[in-house]
């Protein structure tokens, strides 16, 4: 299990490295910044080659330990970790060589690949967890890289306040999560995942419902589900690369790997499953149709991946963690692609404002085939990658709730629509803009390929990968698949249809719905009213009221009094003998007195 534990420890070798060998060893250091995802990519592909990947412990040992309980530290490889470092690996190389180029001329390089790594261990250790302490550790470790590069250009305010909002809803989350885990540590005595699960059949309903539902809320914050939704979009002030391995492929998705590696504790909760279902459904049409009124390309992208979270969720709450962990597998490929493809785009034409774009598919034919590839994979198209994945989504839960699983196939006919309206806008038609645009370079390109490659075949791979999780395989009936294929054909349609009438403006949402859509119906607006302000106006009383007259005034208040204390004592200072002789005299008499009166008691 050496491979394994590599997989935690290079990355941080490496970052230490890179930064202190700053901007005179970048060159080099970047090059070898490949390594980092490299380890963990070998240690996925050693525990999926391993028969003993169910049951291999890389290290544990005991942490803090009070009386007869203990908090464990460990990491153990399963199936479930071999696939998410698989995806960490193969998505973090992809970025680490797509930011040579894209990345080439900032000066705050080594600061960057330096967190990258920082963040393929931190995500490594959340994923090899083999207890929910060394799991939350990643967790905070993943949260604060993401903090670190959304600011990476924290010269520019609205990169700051989007890496404050960030770090400060997710906390939201992270705090939920840990009542979860205090609510699991007293009724079952650990918290290594064994444990919890062995305990499971003891423990009250009402205790397991308030643990599944806590964890939820905490996965909910990270993986930016409705309301907690509303850092993810801000969160794009950060590098486009960064955007597509922490906030579309990897760490927005360990929400989702959190309930399937916690799985048993759900499964015996029928109220957290209704909850999550309720929300993912919400959360999916929702996002998608903020999606459709977006003009930033990478915005766009930020609600659509809010959006297919929200298919994951849906999966999740309908019973089937596989379909849930199989669609999480496929969209890292395509989504990474799209955000990439994205940053080729904004590198090439110098805006990622699509009103300014237009017929760049004649000057970048790359990237546009890149992005078609993605496109066709985000919105479903047979054979690419989405087609597999997401029908098996609307079929799992298709079984457990059909209403909802019809507001997917909707939802699915909204993707296409703003999928394929971007792509029309972007590439074809003539320019709108003074640029020159031009295609990227190599560096740039070749990840784009490999990540087409994987959204174009990935989806043939599904029974192979639910058999390998161990997880049952979801069947779609026909009625079923033959509505989604009727909903992404409409929506491409329509997509093109409106392209034609008005090239300009491609798909909108009728009458005033475009402009509350693009700002997100009002939820960031109100959260902001009901949520911000009153704690800021909170804080602000405190610290007129609480702070300035109740502490200032008895600290400084203190200092008076002793200051007056000292000066009335320094006045018994006088020098002469006789008042000191008269002093010692009355002290002597009032120590008498007060020992006598205490003896007589």
């Amino acid at each position: 299990m050496t491979v394994v534990l590599a997989s935690v420890v290079l990355p941080v070798v490496l970052a230490v490295g890179i930064a202190l060998a700053g901007n005179r060893g970048i060159r080099v250091a970047q090059v070898l910044a490949v390594a980092g995802p490299g380890g963990a990519l070998a240690a996925g592909m050693s525990l999926l080659a391993s028969e003993r990947a169910s049951s291999a412990v890389a290290w544990r040992s005991a942490w803090l330990s009070q009386g007869g309980a203990s908090l464990p530290l460990g990491f153990a490889g399963d199936a479930l970790a071999a696939v998410m470092l698989v995806i960490v690996g193969v998505v973090a190389a992809c970025v680490v060589v797509f930011s040579w180029g894209y990345m080439a001329h900032e000066s705050g390089r080594p600061r960057y690949f330096a967190v990258l790594m920082l963040f393929v261990a931190a995500m490594s250790a959340l994923v090899l967890a083999d207890n929910l302490v060394t799991l939350f550790i990643g967790w905070e470790l993943v949260g604060a890289c993401s903090y670190l590069l959304i600011g990476f250009w924290y010269r520019k305010p609205e990169a700051t306040r989007a890496a404050i909002k960030a770090f400060m809803t997710t906390r939201v989350g992270d705090v939920a999560m840990l009542l979860g885990m205090a609510v699991l540590w007293r009724a079952a005595q650990t918290l290594s995942l064994d444990g919890i699960v062995a305990a499971l059949p003891k423990m009250p309903q009402a205790t397991v419902t308030a643990a599944a539902l806590l964890l939820f809320v905490g996965a909910a914050g990270k993986s930016a589900q409705f309301p907690l939704h509303i850092w993810l979009p801000d969160a794009m002030e950060g590098p486009t690369p960064v955007s597509a391995l922490i906030h579309a492929a990897t760490m927005v998705a360990s929400g989702v790997f959190l309930v399937a590696r916690a799985w048993p504790v759900f499964e015996a909760s029928g109220v957290a499953r209704a909850t999550m279902l309720a929300v993912g459904v919400l959360t999916a049409l929702y996002a998608a149709l903020v999606a459709l009124a977006q003009t930033d390309i990478k915005k766009m992208l930020a609600y659509s991946t809010i959006s297919q979270l929200g298919f994951m969720f849906a999966a999740l709450g309908a019973g089937a963690w596989g379909a849930a962990m199989f669609h999480l597998a496929t969209h890292a490929a395509f989504k990474a692609l799209l955000f990439l493809a994205a940053g080729s785009v904004i590198h090439g034409s110098g805006t990622q404002d699509m009103d300014e774009m237009g017929g760049l598919a004649r000057a970048m034919p790359v990237t546009a085939a890149a992005w078609t590839a993605g496109a066709l994979a985000l919105s479903g198209w047979w054979p690419f990658a989405g087609f597999f994945s997401k029908d098996a989504v609307i079929a799992a839960v298709a079984a457990a709730s059909p209403g909802a699983s019809w507001i997917l196939v909707f939802t699915s006919a909204v993707t296409a629509l703003y999928v394929w309206s971007a792509t029309f806008r972007v590439f074809l038609g003539a320019s709108r803009s003074d640029h020159a645009a031009h295609e990227s370079g190599r560096s740039m390109l070749a990840p784009l390929a490999v990540l087409a490659l994987l959204s174009a075949v990935a989806g043939w791979a599904g029974p192979a990968f639910t058999e390998r999780l161990g997880a049952p395989e979801e069947h779609a009936a026909l009625a079923t698949i033959a509505a989604a294929v009727a909903a992404v054909a409409a929506g491409t349609a329509l997509a093109y249809a409106l392209y034609r009438r008005a090239p300009e403006r491609g798909a909108s949402l009728p009458g005033g719905l475009q402009s509350a859509a693009r700002s997100g119906f009002g939820v960031d607006a109100a959260v902001h009213a009901l949520v911000v302000r009153p704690a800021v106006a909170f804080a602000q009383w405190v610290a007129r009221v609480a702070d300035e007259k109740v502490v200032d005034r008895a600290v400084e208040g203190s200092a008076a009094l002793t200051g007056r204390v000292g000066g009335m004592l320094a006045r018994l200072q006088t020098g002469e003998a006789d008042v000191y002789a008269s002093l010692v005299a009355v002290g002597f008499v009032l120590l008498t007195a007060v020992v006598v009166w205490m003896g007589g008691r």
